[in-house]
């Protein structure tokens, strides 16, 4: 039995040392960007309105869908956001460009993937009382519902679980954050 368990704990360390560290943060990497570039990237898009300038000039479209609440108030007129709401509005929408293209490519992916939870965080927030996805339990979810298919609980999640792997592993070995190191030799 000891020769087994022994045995079975090498096959591990070899996995988790050798394998782990290599698959796991470009796997996460690589599904993200299957999964989440172009849905941020879609996203940003709505944000600029008609042309580039949403990205220093906030829009009607993204005031509406950040700050709904408050668009409505204001009946959509995007001069009476606050200059706080402006600047939320212009470092989502940056961000929803920024950080996905940092996670792909690797660099500054620990920093980009906290980034993207915060992100994921504040959307949420969003969609639950700016949207009121709060008082529809099918879309809100539970946790431990036997049903893994609710819109905000359940793949919101999922999705800080795959980015929390790039904050704790780092790019992997195939990464601009890996060319670095190398270059300054920093183990």
């Amino acid at each position: 039995m000891t020769a087994l368990v022994n045995l079975y704990l090498r096959i591990a360390f070899t996995i988790e040392q050798r394998l782990g560290t290599v698959l796991m943060p470009t796997l996460a990497r690589f599904v993200f960007a299957a999964l989440f570039a172009l849905y941020y990237w879609t996203s940003a898009m709505t944000k600029l309105g008609g042309d580039i300038s949403g990205l220093w000039q906030p829009t009607f479209n993204a005031y509406a869908q950040i700050f709904p609440k408050a668009a409505e108030a204001s009946g959509y007129d995007i001069s009476a956001a606050s200059s706080f709401e402006k600047f939320t509005i212009l470092a989502g929408t940056w961000a929803e460009f920024i950080l996905p293209a940092l996670i792909i490519i690797g660099l500054f992916t620990r920093i980009s993937a906290a980034g993207m939870i915060g992100f994921v965080v504040v959307q949420t927030l969003t969609d639950l009382y700016g949207h009121g996805a709060i008082t529809q339990p099918d879309t809100l979810g539970a946790w431990f519902d036997k049903d893994p298919g609710s819109l905000i609980l359940d793949q919101r999640a999922l999705w800080v679980m795959l980015l929390l792997i790039l904050v704790f592993r780092g790019a992997g070995p195939v990464s601009v954050d890996q060319l670095i190191k190398q270059r300054l030799n920093v183990r």
